[in-house]
């Protein structure tokens, strides 16, 4: 929930209060229910509420405690909150909210940054100590809720999104060469802290940063995944393997009920979105708020999963809405909106269909729970079975999962972003760290730290934050992952991925919706480009602006036009819609 920005100045200037607030105007759709701006001294926040948890004014944002002299900003729900609240009372604190924001500020003033240790949830927030001058930047272990930053002259700048940061002005907006490395190597995933722009990062998942007042900065990473099963779980079948999977699952779909607000469910027809259905049903929820979206189809490209959907909704008798989207009446016309609501320029064709359903959703619910993760945490893709005894994990992986080559990349941008192979030298790295010694558990760690926060993650966060609407994520329950992570791959890649999930799903839903093909979430008119929507990105790439970037050599972009249907990534996505999206973001954010 919410949107934060601020401003922490390492000089004798004053704030800029213009820029802060343009700032803040750039997030009012993530928190349309109130806002706020707090200064003291050299620091300053701002805030954008989205009223999830105590509806009242007393939970406003930025919160000040003036008796233990800090200010937060804060974008999120810590889970448990009830019970660290409970704790904090035992310790003396008193409260005059009844949140989870303002357990988070007694929470650090009680045990410092180590407070992040005991919160279950989704986070980022900026907390401000009054008799120090300290700042203190958090985002939670999963980079489930994002957090950009850039250094200004004297200072530094911080938001919820990107465009927020750039409203400020005075950031450089000229093409990171590393970042554009990423986005057309590794499925338009940047990791942080890179992103498209030079002038502005991102904290990475699971960091803290200190900012002391005179500029000295540190970061600490509180979290890590390892994927090396405790002494007492070697010897667990998986019958076990199911019934502590079974038990953690529960437990995270029952603790993202936690709102003061009815909570639905974004239901895709698919494995995963199914099973948080069942368990809801199962805790005793009722006539739950259900919701899935259509696209035409294409060729044989069918663009719903609709006959899936149904079955879940008949099975546990949810109010099911069903929303239809035509490519030519809605998907065209809105494309400019959803590209200028993305933080980052994101290429998965299905980031117009969480736009448009979270449109539709948000009409209903101020909450959705929804299935994102699944697959990176419990090896739904094609690409973990082959990795397994692979000789070459860097290579099998990026053979996999990786759009082009580093030679493909040199022909498609302008020579002047050639340099290194920024991406594999990345994957490299990432898979030569302790802790996931099979090549499999390889996959799965820079899946889950690296391209699920990019990708899957962020786009859901943007979208629904587009339109006011918090998803939450129940198979990124921290705890979750963990055990996930400890288990034996075997029983993640047994049944054709996912064996232990579906073990769980043929006891709870259908097994109609189980043994199936695997299904996406399909929006066929931007992966095999026609008409009008050719037509569009043809304009864009020929465009002035366009040429005068100059990113891609005009030969590569001539050979997409000519063939788009011929020139698709190892993952089936569009290199033309992946190029024309990058530009039409850029054009959007007025760069």
């Amino acid at each position: 929930m919410c949107g934060l920005c601020g401003e922490i100045r390492f000089d004798d200037n004053p704030i800029d209060l213009g820029a802060l607030s343009a700032m803040s105007a750039a997030i009012i759709p993530r928190g349309p229910d109130g806002d706020g701006l707090w200064q003291q001294g050299r620091v300053a926040l701002a805030h954008r509420r989205l009223s999830i948890i105590d509806l009242s004014n007393h939970a406003a944002q930025p919160m000040v405690d003036s008796a233990l002299g800090l200010s937060i900003a804060f974008n999120g729900c810590i889970y448990n909150y009830k019970e660290l609240r409970a704790e904090l009372e035992g310790k003396g604190y008193r409260f005059f909210s009844h949140g989870d924001t303002e357990v988070v500020l007694k929470a650090f003033h009680a045990w410092g940054d180590a407070c992040v240790d005991r919160f279950h949830g989704m986070f980022a927030f900026a907390i401000a100590e009054r008799d120090s001058g300290r700042l203190t930047l958090v985002r939670d272990r999963l980079g489930i809720k994002p957090l950009y930053y850039a250094e200004v002259p004297g200072g530094l700048r911080f938001a919820s999104t990107l465009p927020a940061v750039l409203a400020g002005g005075g950031v450089s907006t000229e093409i990171d060469p590393v970042a554009l490395h990423h986005y057309m190597h590794f499925h338009a995933v940047v990791p942080a802290s890179h992103t498209i722009l030079s002038g502005v990062r991102k904290l990475a998942p699971a960091t803290i940063r200190t900012i002391e007042p005179d500029g000295r900065q540190r970061d600490r990473c509180y979290w890590d995944i390892s994927f090396v099963p405790r002494p007492e779980e070697r010897d667990l079948s998986f019958e076990d393997w199911q019934e502590l999977t079974l038990s953690a699952l529960r437990t995270a779909v029952a603790r993202r009920l936690v709102a003061d607000v009815d909570v639905g469910v974004l239901l895709s027809g698919g494995l995963d979105s199914s099973l948080i259905v069942a368990l809801l049903a199962e805790q005793g929820q009722r006539g739950i708020n259900t919701f899935s979206v259509g696209f035409e189809t294409v060729g044989s490209e069918v663009g719903d999963e609709f006959q899936y959907s149904d079955i879940i909704a008949d099975t546990f008798a949810t109010r099911h809405h069903k929303i239809r989207v035509d490519s030519a009446s809605r998907l065209l016309p809105e494309l400019p909106n959803c590209v200028r609501a993305m933080a980052e320029p994101m290429v998965s064709h299905d980031v117009i269909g969480f736009y448009l359903l979270s449109q539709e959703v948000a009409k209903h619910v101020k909450v959705v729970q929804s299935g994102q993760g699944a697959d990176e945490v419990f090896a739904g893709y094609h690409w973990y079975p082959p990795m397994l005894g692979s000789t070459d994990p860097v290579g099998d992986y990026a053979q996999a999962f990786c759009d082009r080559t580093h030679e493909d990349y040199r022909r498609a941008v302008d020579p002047r972003f050639h340099g290194e192979d920024a991406s594999r030298a990345f994957i490299a790295a990432h898979f030569a760290r302790a802790g996931a010694d099979a090549p499999v558990d390889k996959a799965l760690r820079i899946d889950q730290q690296i391209m699920l926060v990019d990708d899957p993650v962020k786009r859901v966060d943007n979208m629904t934050m587009a339109w006011g609407l918090e998803a939450r994520v129940p198979f990124l329950d921290h705890q979750l992952v963990e055990l996930a992570a400890r288990m034996p791959d075997r029983h993640k890649l047994c049944d054709e991925g996912k064996g232990v999930l579906k073990a769980i799903g043929r006891r709870l839903i259908p097994t109609s919706v189980i043994d199936r093909p695997k299904g996406y979430f399909p929006v066929p008119a931007l992966k095999y480009l026609r008409g009008d929507v050719l037509a569009t990105v043809r304009d864009l790439l020929h465009s002035p602006r366009a040429r005068e970037r100059g990113l891609f050599q005009p030969a590569y972009i001539d050979t997409l036009l000519a063939a788009p249907d011929d020139h698709l990534t190892p993952l089936r996505g569009s290199k033309l819609w992946q190029v024309a999206l990058l530009e039409m973001w850029l054009q959007e954010q007025g760069v």
